[in-house]
């Protein structure tokens, strides 16, 4: 059993969005569709024989690009992103908040897309188009088709979630 769609959205990626100045509700919809494809919408934080964490399913290796290579160019954006750690434990295990802190990893996941020069939402409520701009950002080289990101999209959210 994983996390209720409705609170993710509304307690974890809503605030999220609007903390980094980026809120619009196709960007709520793809997030919520991302945690839905790689986790289940948490049902698996860290399954057994991978090395991604959290509801995002994120890698250690990932993680690091985005500080090294996105936010490290963005000193404003890094500091909020920092500003959604956990004071202490970010410094001992970084990777470890990927499976800890929903908003810290909400944000990573965000800029798992937004680090793309030629990045651009889909239309809010277009399922395939979502479904797309996971493959192609989130995981080119992933085995995983868009078809099914589009069922687990089913299975996960209900349209009135997204229409919310």
């Amino acid at each position: 059993m994983g996390i209720c769609a409705q609170e993710l959205r509304q307690w974890v990626i809503k605030p999220t969005l609007k903390r980094l100045g980026v809120y619009s509700k196709t960007a709520e919809n793809l997030l919520l569709a991302t945690a839905a494809q790689e986790s289940g919408l948490g049902s698996h934080i860290k399954p057994a024989g991978q090395r991604a964490l959290g509801i995002y399913q994120i890698h250690s290796l990932s993680h690091r690009h985005i500080w090294d290579d996105h936010l490290a160019k963005h000193s404003n954006m890094a500091s909020i992103v920092r500003g959604l750690a956990s004071q202490h434990d970010f410094l001992t295990q970084p990777h470890a908040e990927l499976a800890t802190n929903l908003s810290y990893a909400t944000a990573i996941a965000w800029f798992m897309y937004a680090r793309h020069p030629n990045f651009t939402l889909p239309k809010t409520n277009d399922i395939d188009a979502l479904a797309e701009t996971w493959k192609r950002f989130y995981h080119p080289k992933h085995n995983c088709s868009t078809a099914d990101f589009s069922e687990n999209f089913m299975r996960y959210i209900t349209i009135n979630e997204v229409a919310a």
